[in-house]
């Protein structure tokens, strides 16, 4: 019983022991991980503080501030002046404006690189998504986006143009545009029309009055030119309130080059084609008092048969013919070059008619022999006839499609 005490305190004293041992385990095993957490000097061991301070780095925002007018959200934004980025504390490097469809809208930068605007018009009734991007000088960038959409026109204008789409016409064609609306606005009317030609040359437009411009080269069309000419008038304010509502691309082609020039001494027209003389037709024009227009005069119109009243062109009851064949409109006034069966020995000889330049034929057009059938066979809208030597004045540039008339360096003023 004696040896029992002595071996149950030797008992309890190893096991104090162990869980003293053990304590003081843990307690180093808890130093070392509060060290290794932090706790020990600043740039000792693997948590030395790099890695935090790189995440400082990656969380540090760009100075830089996009801002995009109009706001976000905003309605009824008008087409043109309103649309435009800038960047603050920073350069824009990237500007993305796009409608519904993906259509992006072309813009220019500043020098500077902190602003953006669209280098043409806006569509009307269109939504548009702006993103852009700026960089600030640390090269940290920041981001905006936005979205707008623009008005819809209580009150719109077309234009109505000639040639039409996919033709081939004569190398003496304008493009013509009539507006169904008188333009305030020309500039930016004139700046909505591109012309792109095959082979280049220069194109400018004209304006006759408000509501037409027209578009040539200096001189005739090379034969064989393609021409192709984008409206994009969607989105244009033509007058105060009055917006364009068209988008269309017209492509025409230039034919072979025939100029026809009348002699109204002679009394005969010489046929020229691609600079080959191909014919010499006697002609009569207009008889003293009703002569016909001098100067370069395009086909605006062809007319198997049509009915010619005095009336309509202020002579009165002087003539009414229904049944006049193979006529081809020369002005807007009136002047044509026809086929004539009453005339007699007019042709070759003299001057007979009310001012139009006519050959012979016969009634109801059905001999292709003769000079007016064979004139009109081998015409098409857009060759020229050229009247010279008559007694009347020289024909307006405005009177028909025929602004040839009038000088290169005051067509492009």
């Amino acid at each position: 019983m004696s040896g029992r005490p002595i071996s149950g305190a030797s008992v309890g004293a190893g096991t104090r022991g162990r869980k003293g041992f053990t304590a003081l385990i843990l307690g180093a095993l808890l130093l070392t991980a509060t060290a290794c957490g932090g706790g020990g000097k600043p740039g000792a061991g693997a948590g030395d503080g790099r890695g935090q301070d790189s995440g400082n780095a990656g969380s540090k925002q760009s100075q830089a501030v996009v801002t995009i007018a109009p706001k976000n959200g905003a309605e009824a934004v008008d087409t043109a002046g309103v649309l435009k980025v800038t960047a603050a504390k920073g350069k824009l490097t990237e500007v993305r404006v796009e409608d519904a469809k993906g259509r992006a809208v072309a813009g220019t930068m500043s020098g500077s690189g902190t602003t953006w605007t669209p280098s043409t018009h806006l569509a009307a009734a269109t939504t548009y998504k702006v993103h852009a991007v700026a960089k600030d000088s640390a090269g940290l960038t920041s981001a905006e986006e936005s979205s707008f959409t623009t008005l819809t026109p209580k009150n719109t204008f077309v234009g109505i143009y000639r040639p039409d789409d996919g033709t081939t016409v004569g190398v003496g064609m304008p493009f013509s545009i009539r507006f169904t609306r008188g333009i305030t606005h020309p500039a930016d009317v004139r700046k909505a029309i591109t012309i792109k030609t095959e082979p280049a040359v220069e194109v400018r437009g004209h304006w006759f009055g408000n509501d037409r411009l027209d578009f040539r080269p200096e001189h005739y069309w090379k034969a064989g030119t393609k021409v192709t000419v984008n409206l994009d008038l969607d989105g244009v304010e033509g007058r105060p309130g009055v917006y364009g509502k068209q988008s269309r691309t017209v492509r025409f082609t230039i034919g072979r080059s025939q100029v026809s020039t009348v002699d109204a001494k002679t009394h005969k027209m010489v046929v020229t084609r691609d600079g080959k003389v191909v014919k010499t037709l006697p002609a009569t024009t207009g008889k003293p008092g009703y002569d016909t227009w001098n100067g370069q005069m395009v086909i605006s119109e062809r007319l198997d048969v049509t009915r010619m009243n005095g009336e309509t062109v202020g002579y009165g009851g002087e003539y009414d013919i229904k049944d006049v064949p193979h006529a081809q409109r020369l002005t807007d006034s009136g002047t044509f070059i026809h086929g004539n069966y009453w005339g007699g020995d007019a042709f070759g000889n003299y001057n007979a008619s009310h001012g139009c330049v006519g050959l012979r034929d016969v009634r109801g057009g059905y001999d292709k022999s003769v000079p007016a059938a064979w004139f009109y066979g081998n015409s098409m809208i857009g060759d020229v006839v050229v009247v010279k030597h008559s007694h009347d004045r020289t024909v307006a540039p405005d009177n028909g499609l025929n602004g040839w008339n009038m000088p290169w360096d005051e067509w492009i003023k």
